[in-house]
């Protein structure tokens, strides 16, 4: 019985140390994460700092008995500022770790991971972290996933990643690594991308540039020396490759100038003679541009041949050039293909688009028509593209690119589009993306190539020309409804408020299923994570930027009818633009962007 009652006080003696244990833990937590909150700075983390327990707090998940805390998801929080040493020293039982898409910077703390053991997810991509990667990550032999990408992590590339061998995933891109990349010997390893630095990237890009254009330098002045010796004749051969047919207006000057370098003859690769057959035929006879619309324009076909040239891009239906008179004016002219169509119906559509003006519109003034070339003659805007001001320069010189001049810009875009379906109900764009969005100096937006969607034929018509805007219910390019429009508008909108591209063809080289994307994050109730960093900073439009952001989701609706019409959107982008606050400086990139049409 002695016996019996010593072995029930060791029991209860036991017990009372061991019961209390989990609010201690719990507690270690709380202080864990309130340190985290008070050192980091951005954005202030909604915590109810009254409760005991973290467990309720948004982005902590603890165990089932709320007894430690497991899992702390806080994506696209607008957090900055560097993590405090011991961060989580206290936090044993942690699982999963996600601060990925704020701002966070500095080196991550030698201790960080000292008491982690048990982690097993690790998210931290798209900070601004720096410097080596701590030894003490490398002794978390539990960890499945780790994502590093979107850093400035700099060093070699430790080959201690072979003692997690647990790993299923290993992101590190976008970083500044040097050195060999270790030979990983990871039997689980199924995701892994090293890929080249921005900087690696650009200067392979500029050295290709520099390389043409030399290249083209010791061509031109080889041209120069062989016609100084006669030698007219072989550059004819060269020439006859590309030659077509265009009917001279001014006798031989205009042929002259075709002969020369750096016109826009040239860049056309285009010969002139003097034939009649498949020209159209303009007022007192002469061949050549038609103008069409409201114009106070004056030169002629000859003119735009002698002007200077160079070319702006290439889009879905043909190369887009900047043409400079000897007056000075600048147009902008589209040598478009694909084109199965007759010389009068061609005619009848340019007229009908040329008819079309609105001041977000980049309207048609001018066309040209052969059987072997078709060229459209537009206004020429100097600052180029939406597509151009999002993802032309990533680099640290990039202006970020503030939430007024976004909205402004949407505006802009949906006033134009709505004016274009005001003509008929079958009037519809059939090719909205950011590419055709032009913008003005002041940053307006213009929308261009409404109505070519029509004119293609072959290869142009297909639907994965613009795969990623392109209204799942659209099979044929040339039969967009204005409710296709509003899709394409729609992923617009999430191209302007994520800062991601979406997928431009059906084998997705670049971007990503925007809408799909969208969805599935909204889906998980991180909303924020979805919105680009560069918004980030604006805190007082959150509220615009979840309004715009349910506007476009209701634009990429599945089902036609569940879309609103662009009069509709108007309206609301119209509202969030009036309740916004207005002090915002318009900013962006220099007027070296190009025009890609």
């Amino acid at each position: 019985m002695a016996d019996f009652s010593v072995y029930l006080l060791l029991l209860l003696f036991t017990a009372a140390i061991l019961l209390p244990s989990a609010a201690p833990d719990i507690a270690s937590d709380r202080a864990a994460l309130l340190g985290l909150r008070s050192a980091v700075g951005g954005r202030v983390l909604l915590w109810d700092l009254s409760s005991s327990t973290p467990c309720t707090w948004p982005g902590v998940v603890c165990s089932p008995e709320n007894s430690s805390v497991v899992e702390l998801h806080l994506p696209g929080m607008g957090l900055s500022g560097q993590l405090p040493p011991k961060s989580f020293a206290n936090m044993t039982n942690l699982l999963t770790l996600s601060l990925r898409y704020n701002a966070l910077s500095g080196p991550l703390p030698a201790d960080m991971f000292a008491s982690v053991t048990s982690l097993r997810n690790l998210y931290l991509q798209h900070n601004f972290f720096s410097g080596q990667i701590p030894d003490t990550l490398f002794a978390l032999t539990s960890l499945v996933r780790v994502n590093l990408a979107g850093n400035n992590f700099s060093g070699p590339i430790s080959p201690s990643f072979n003692n997690l061998t647990r790993l299923g995933t290993l992101y590190l891109q976008d970083n500044h690594f040097s050195g060999p990349i270790p030979d990983l010997n990871l039997p689980l390893l199924a995701q892994f991308n090293k890929k080249l630095s921005g900087g690696a990237i650009a200067g392979i890009i500029i050295g290709s540039v520099l390389g043409f254009l030399l290249i083209l330098l010791l061509l031109f002045c080889l041209c120069r020396a062989l016609s100084r010796k006669g030698a007219r004749s072989k550059d004819e051969v060269v020439s006859k490759e590309r030659e077509v047919d265009i009917p001279a207006e001014d006798g031989g000057a205009a042929a002259a100038a075709a002969a020369g370098g750096g016109n826009f003859a040239a860049a056309l690769g285009t010969k002139e003679k003097e034939k009649g057959e498949n020209s159209l035929t303009s007022g007192g006879g002469k061949k050549g541009l038609i103008f069409v619309g409201k114009t106070n324009w004056s030169f002629d076909l000859g003119d735009l041949l002698k002007a200077s040239a160079e070319v702006l891009g290439k889009g879905s239906y043909g190369t887009a050039y900047k043409a400079v008179m000897e007056n000075g004016l600048a147009v902008a002219v589209k040598r478009i293909r694909d084109v199965n169509m007759g010389e009068k119906e061609f005619g009848e559509k340019m007229e009908e688009i040329g008819r079309i003006e609105h001041e977000n519109l980049v309207c048609l003034r001018a066309y040209y028509f052969n059987k072997d070339e078709k060229l459209l003659v537009f206004d020429y805007l100097p600052m180029g593209s939406l597509s151009a001001l999002l993802h032309g320069n990533k680099g640290a010189s990039r202006t970020p690119l503030n939430w007024e001049t976004r909205a402004t810009i949407a505006l802009g875009a949906a006033r134009g589009i709505s004016h274009l379906h005001s003509q008929s109900p079958t009037t519809a764009h059939g090719n909205i993306k950011s590419s055709n969005i032009l913008l003005t100096k002041t940053y307006e937006a213009r929308v261009c190539d409404f109505g070519l969607a029509q004119l293609a034929s072959g290869p142009a018509a297909s639907p994965n020309r613009v795969a990623g805007y392109r209204a799942p219910e659209v099979t044929d390019a040339r039969k967009a409804s204005h409710k296709a429009d509003v899709y394409s508008f729609g992923v617009l909108l999430l191209e302007l408020l994520t800062g991601k591209a979406p997928t431009h063809s059906s084998t997705n080289e670049e971007g990503v299923d925007l809408p799909r994307w969208v969805q599935s994050v909204v889906r998980e109730e991180w909303t924020a994570e979805v919105f680009d960093l560069e918004l980030l900073r604006y805190q007082t439009v959150e509220e615009d930027m979840v309004q715009m952001l349910q506007l476009a989701i209701d634009c990429t609706a599945q089902y036609p009818d569940k879309r609103p019409v662009i009069s509709e959107v108007v309206a609301r982008i119209e509202e969030l633009c009036r309740s916004g606050d207005s002090s915002g400086d318009i900013v962006g990139v220099g007027e070296e962007e190009s025009q890609v049409v």
